[in-house]
C-alpha cells in the first residue's frame, strides 16, 4: 500500500522533479532516474520517465541532444530551457504553499 501511495504522489509532481533535476545539470534519462531515486523518491521506471521527458520536450520546457558514448550507443541528453526554468520557479513557490497546507492538515489532531 505504501508503494502505491508513493507512486500516486510522485505521479503528481514528477514533471517538476524532472525539471528540477535537469536544472542542476544536463543528463540522460537513466541518469535522471538514478538521481531521483538517490533523492529518496524511489525507483522511476523508464515507462514512466520517458513519456514525461517527451511531454516536457514537446512543451519546450526541456531540449535534447544526442551525445556519442564510448561505452555503447549514443545517449540522448536533456537540459532545461529558459521557459522550463521560469515554470519551475513559479511552481516551486506554489508547491511550497501547498505542501505547507497539507502539512497543517495532516498535523491537526482529531477532536477528543
Amino acid at each position: 500500500m505504501a508503494d502505491d501511495r508513493r507512486a500516486q504522489w510522485l505521479r503528481g509532481v514528477l514533471d517538476l522533479c524532472v525539471l528540477a533535476e535537469l536544472e542542476r545539470g544536463e543528463s540522460y534519462g537513466y541518469g535522471v532516474a538514478q538521481a531521483l531515486e538517490g533523492l529518496g523518491l524511489g525507483p522511476v521506471p523508464g515507462g514512466t520517465l520517458y513519456p514525461v521527458l517527451g511531454r516536457l520536450e514537446r512543451a519546450e520546457l526541456i531540449r535534447s541532444r544526442w551525445v556519442d558514448s564510448a561505452a555503447g550507443p549514443p545517449r540522448k541528453y536533456y537540459a532545461v530551457t529558459a521557459d522550463g526554468q521560469a515554470l519551475l520557479a513559479r511552481e516551486r513557490e506554489q508547491w511550497a504553499g501547498f505542501a505547507a497546507r497539507v502539512g497543517t492538515a495532516l498535523s491537526q489532531a482529531a477532536p477528543r
